[in-house]
């Protein structure tokens, strides 16, 4: 086997077992809240993102506007997200997380990586080395590409 094809064989079976991992670690978390996974995703887009405004909730979501404020309405009686005056549209709201909503998102994160502190153990000082090694290359030429495109 060629090694661009070893590599892309290797990387898949990584992605897969990894994606199969945080998934169901997720998924778990996610239902541990008794919230839905599209309640998550809207706590989770605005975690990455910052405030923004029900349009861009629901255009994320892929939802009518009326069904992202919906679920925004939800989630602020919940004390998971703040709603507040966009400063260059009085008429528009912004919403963010509160401090509740983000405590929420990170230890969902903190319990999806924990496998990963797990899978530390089971390796070498010097295997561990190396995997940050190409973990390092591997990040650096995404970010390129990502830049390129």
């Amino acid at each position: 086997m060629s090694s661009a094809k070893a590599f892309t064989s290797a990387m898949r079976d990584w992605a897969e077992v990894f994606m199969s991992h945080s998934m169901r670690e997720w998924r778990r978390y996610v239902k541990s809240t008794e919230l839905s996974m599209p309640q998550f995703a809207t706590l989770m887009h605005l975690y990455h993102k910052g405030g923004c405004g029900i349009s861009d909730i629901s255009s994320h979501l892929d939802v009518t506007t009326a069904a992202a404020s919906q679920q925004v309405d939800r989630l602020v009686q919940l004390k998971l997200l703040e709603r507040a005056e966009d400063p260059h549209d009085r008429r528009a709201k912004q919403v963010t997380l509160s401090p509740k909503g983000r405590t929420l998102i990170e230890k969902g994160v903190e319990v999806r990586n924990q496998w990963i502190d797990q899978l530390a153990t089971k390796l070498t000082p010097e295997q561990r080395q190396n995997v940050i090694t190409a973990v390092e290359q591997l990040t650096d030429a995404a970010r390129k590409l990502d830049t390129e495109a």
